[in-house]
């Protein structure tokens, strides 16, 4: 969960903005004038269904599950969409106002759990809750782990994560710092499961196991638990030691 209060320059979208429809048409006033935006935005249909913030968004996301965050394009989302990419531009001013929403969208979509739950447990209970998330947009959140959450969206989740761990800390400092050692385990945590050690580059000439069997005793011996099987249990060992040192007074 990345935190900061840097915001780009650009277009500025409506205060009343929503995570998936950050940006919307101007209204013509007055008149009925079409430009050629509106007019590839009004052909821009998939199955009956007319071209939207919301939709958009929604796409978008599929679209980087389906192919890949690397290949993803406002191009090739036009082609997906049915509409040329300067459609996608009259609702957002640009890819990375793109990216904002989609991000807030994810965020948004986190399974929080309910307000009367013990608050050891429920924070317990979100940890969990955003690593379940992070696998449900595995190609999506490598990017999304390490975004700025800096979008009135993103800073609500924060606001609400703070207060969970306020009340399991002894004081505010506590929080704080909980919060992000937390914060810490649970990026690396979902970007290994995700797109990690696993999935990520590997030599041009790796060993064979041979080599690690007469070398490397002790990897070895650690290999199995390092399986994807291992992983909630994993998981659940370093979250336990975290809880538990948020709990004790300095």
């Amino acid at each position: 969960m990345k935190t900061g209060s840097g915001h780009r320059t650009g277009r500025k979208a409506p205060r009343d903005a929503t995570p998936a429809a950050r940006a919307r048409p101007d209204k013509a006033s007055g008149t009925s004038r079409k430009t050629p935006a509106r007019d590839a935005t009004a052909r821009a249909r998939k199955g009956g269904e007319a071209l939207s913030p919301a939709r958009i968004v929604e796409t978008a996301l599929a679209l980087v599950e389906a192919e890949g965050f690397a290949a993803f394009s406002t191009r090739r989302l036009g082609e997906v969409l049915g509409c040329e990419a300067m459609s996608i531009y009259h609702y957002f001013p640009g890819k990375q106002h793109l990216l904002d929403a989609m991000v807030d969208e994810v965020i948004a979509r986190m399974e929080w759990p309910h307000d009367g739950v013990e608050p050891v447990a429920r924070l317990r209970a979100i940890a969990h809750a955003y690593r379940s998330l992070a696998h449900r947009h595995a190609r999506f959140f490598p990017y999304a782990a390490v975004h700025r959450l800096n979008t009135p969206t993103g800073v609500r989740f924060i606001e609400r994560v703070l207060a969970a761990f306020g009340a399991v800390a002894p004081d505010r400092e506590r929080a704080a710092r909980g919060f992000r050692a937390i914060g810490y385990y649970l990026v690396g945590a979902v970007i290994d499961e995700t797109a990690g050690y696993a999935a990520g580059p590997s030599a041009a000439q790796p060993v064979d196991d041979a080599y690690i069997v007469e070398h490397c005793p002790n990897l070895r011996a650690a290999a199995p638990y390092f399986a994807s099987g291992q992983w909630d249990r994993t998981f659940e060992m370093g979250l336990d030691a975290l809880v538990d040192a948020l709990k004790k007074p300095d």
